[in-house]
């Protein structure tokens, strides 16, 4: 049985108070944006924050590097052109070994439950022990900073996930989406800056997540109320307060970003890693964004009768 044993991260050094950059309503960022500060990198690289996830990682969770046998790496935005793929490039700076898998998933806002599914059947099927889920997309990259649509959410970090054959949590069945007929609304223009139509993106993960949060429950025969909590992708507070009053669910849901901003795929290990009670059993992530894309997924917490 592999799933995750343990999560570090880190978030871009530098920090940007939105308040005082005096281009949105107040009321704009406490009730619909929910974003205070934004984290953003310095100098630092997509696969230097990489690293410094797994650096972190390592701090809460040792573990040996020799054994890592898969490096699974989620960005959109690779170190310098994409090639050679961004997981190679943090397997030398970790000195991995010259038997890892590395490779790179190209995916955003759900990149880590599409991840996770990724990393945990690749390494059943080749019998492996070990491995490093990492996500990193530090949208600064591409953000333009004149443009409120994007430059008040965006925040730049990076997680790594352990995952191995001695889980804390283990993935239960996945449900999946793409709307690629509204893929415009997140894209990166010729100018290699960042455009975004909130309301498109506002409309999908308010009418989509829903039902398949739904289905994901169903896929996995649990009850809304078996749910001890409900971490939904980072996107904006108004998203989030959304989904979760439109399921009833208000009570275990929350925006918790509004010190760093969206995280794009780290989004979701960040809250596994900050937020989860010490008594949730049982919990449901659903990434939702970029594409326009969707994953979904119950983690149940590993016990010894399980």
């Amino acid at each position: 049985m592999i799933g995750i044993t343990a999560i570090g991260y880190v978030l871009g050094s530098r920090r940007i108070d939105n308040a005082a950059r005096n281009i949105a309503e107040p009321e704009l960022l406490e009730q619909k944006i929910g974003v205070r500060q934004i984290a953003r990198r310095i100098d630092e690289d997509t696969s230097d924050l990489a690293v410094a996830a797994v650096n972190d990682l390592q701090k809460r969770h040792p573990f040996d590097a020799e054994k890592i046998e898969s490096l699974v790496v989620v960005t959109q935005n690779p170190d310098g052109f994409g090639l050679p793929h961004t997981a190679a490039i943090v397997h030398d700076k970790l000195g991995l070994t010259e038997t890892c898998a590395a490779f790179d998933i190209s995916l955003g806002c759900s990149g880590f439950v599409y991840g996770l599914s990724i990393i945990t059947s690749f390494m059943e099927q080749n019998g492996m022990t070990t491995g490093l889920l990492v996500t990193s997309d530090p949208y600064s990259k591409v953000v333009d900073d004149d443009d409120r649509n994007t430059s008040l959410l965006f925040g730049d970090g990076a997680a790594a996930t352990l995952v191995t054959d001695n889980p804390v949590w283990r993935a239960g069945r996945y449900v999946f989406g793409t709307a690629g007929k509204y893929r415009q609304a997140l894209h990166v223009n010729e100018d290699r800056m960042l455009v975004m139509n909130g309301r498109t993106v506002f409309t999908f993960s308010a009418t989509a997540v829903p039902p398949a949060i739904t289905r994901t429950l169903a896929a996995n025969a649990v009850s809304l109320d078996e749910v001890d909590c409900f971490l939904l992708h980072q996107g904006s507070k108004y998203i989030v307060d959304t989904i979760a009053k439109r399921l009833g669910v208000t009570d275990r849901t929350a925006f918790h970003a509004g010190d760093y901003g969206n995280t794009v795929s780290s989004s979701l290990p960040i809250l596994l890693a900050d937020v989860v009670p010490d008594d949730a059993e049982t919990i449901l992530i659903s990434g939702f964004g970029v594409g326009l894309s969707l994953g979904c997924t119950i983690l149940r917490r590993v016990n010894d009768d399980n």
